[in-house]
């Protein structure tokens, strides 16, 4: 009897497709084997590019006459912490009796790397392959996920921009790093006094550094410069508020050299003169020129996306991009929101068609038991799919973070830094 397999990225996420497609399975090493279907998993990533000096042992000695380092054909290798899992999942994905495989790493760019790498070396061939695509871990989301699963050459183009990726930091690292090693590494170790140093160069963390670099510049270069700045407090009609001065075109002080900005001295006895000049007649009395109102309709931000989460925990909590990235992953494992690695602050139609049940399912969550009935007792959120919030171009891989309204008694489970990102 032939058998699918289904190979995730996780062993926590291999599970979940275990229990949603109802497996009665037996637990095997690396893998679990159920009647009709056969799930196991990668560890992350189980290969990678191969270093120079495996093309050629005369690469392994950095120098100036091997550079530029640029392979025809790039070569691959197990990684040696993993050779186990990798030998498992290559022996499953050539069972006879396998004949259809789910891809069912992380939907999308890197995961779909992962699983290409692994067929790529354990050289399948004749199977069937579909790519489950999914923005959630629920139940429902995984079986929605394997029903529309398409066939795996969909995806040609996401993996062939995945390898292109991985090739252009591989040979911008290698080359690059040991380029400037080379020219400045003994200049960098004689002032560190250290015996070697070695300068990494990276597509993300070089351009990431002179960001750094630029802005501490700035920061060492800045020359603290005070001014003076004429305050008062005005009583108008029985209202207090606080007044500013401030050198409108017109006024005595308009462009003067004795100000820092519009509304500063440089010299405090400036300051202090005009202060002088108003006290002459008590009381002060000042003049309203005008009062203007104006309405404004302000909307409320979009949805989340992974830099926007990133940049508000970072505000609210303290806590660094890499944490929030690793409290949201944890999040997205325990069914509790979507997929965290989007670039969209959008939802898109098909989900807009839903966001009931989403919404439904936050009344479980005291805190927000309020808000959710409220929402749902009207009929706003019927027209979602009208608004700002719901667009199907503004959408590559996944639409934006949302809580599923799943999962809610893994909220015990978290600390109180993955509740307050929740």
């Amino acid at each position: 009897m032939s058998k699918a397999l289904y190979i995730a990225e996780k062993p926590s996420v291999a599970q979940e497709f275990a229990k949603a497609l109802k497996l009665k399975t037996s637990r095997h090493e690396g893998y679990l084997e159920g009647d009709t279907a056969v799930v196991t998993w990668c560890v992350g990533h189980l290969v990678t590019m191969s270093y120079p000096e495996v093309y050629d042992v005369k690469f392994k000695r950095w120098s100036l006459d091997t550079l530029p380092f640029l392979p025809e054909e790039f070569l691959y290798e197990v990684i040696p912490s993993v050779t186990k899992q990798f030998k498992i999942v290559s022996g499953l994905l050539n069972r006879e009796d396998v004949d259809t495989i789910y891809v069912c790493t992380d939907s999308g760019r890197e995961g779909e790397y992962i699983y290409r790498l692994v067929e790529q070396k354990a050289n399948v061939k004749g199977k069937v392959r579909k790519r489950v695509w999914i923005d959630s871990q629920t139940e429902e989301e995984i079986l929605r996920g394997i029903e529309t699963a398409k066939d795996l050459s969909a995806y040609d183009n996401l993996s062939e921009a995945a390898y292109l990726r991985a090739k252009e930091d591989y040979l911008m690292g290698i080359n690059f790093s040991r380029l400037l090693s080379l020219k400045y590494g003994n200049a960098i170790s004689n002032y560190l006094h250290t015996k070697y140093t070695v300068v990494s160069v990276g597509r993300v963390m070089t351009c990431v550094l002179g960001m750094i670099v630029r802005r501490e510049r700035e920061i060492r270069d800045f020359v603290k410069t005070p001014f003076y700045r004429v305050l008062n407090t005005i009583n108008y009609n029985g209202k207090v508020f606080d007044g500013e001065f401030r050198a409108v075109e017109g006024s005595k002080y308009y462009l003067s050299p004795k100000l820092y900005k519009e509304n500063g001295f440089k010299e405090k006895k400036d300051a202090q003169i005009l202060i002088d000049e108003l006290s002459v007649d008590r009381p002060l009395t000042a003049v309203a020129d005008a009062v203007e109102k104006k309405k404004e309709n302000k909307n409320p931000p979009l949805l989340f996306n992974l830099a926007e989460l990133q940049n508000e925990c970072s505000k609210l909590f303290k806590i660094s991009p890499d944490e929030t990235l690793r409290v949201v992953q944890e999040l997205y494992e325990k069914k509790l929101v979507t997929y965290p690695r989007t670039d969209a602050r959008v939802l898109s139609t098909a989900v807009a068609k839903e966001i009931h049940k989403n919404i439904g399912g936050l009344r479980n969550i005291p805190m927000m038991k309020e808000y959710a009935e409220e929402i749902l007792s009207g009929t706003s959120y019927k027209n979602i799919a009208k608004t700002r919030y719901v667009n199907d171009k503004q959408i590559t891989d996944h639409y934006a973070i949302v809580p599923t309204g799943q999962g809610i008694s893994a909220l015990r489970s978290l600390n109180s830094n993955a509740v307050n990102v929740y």
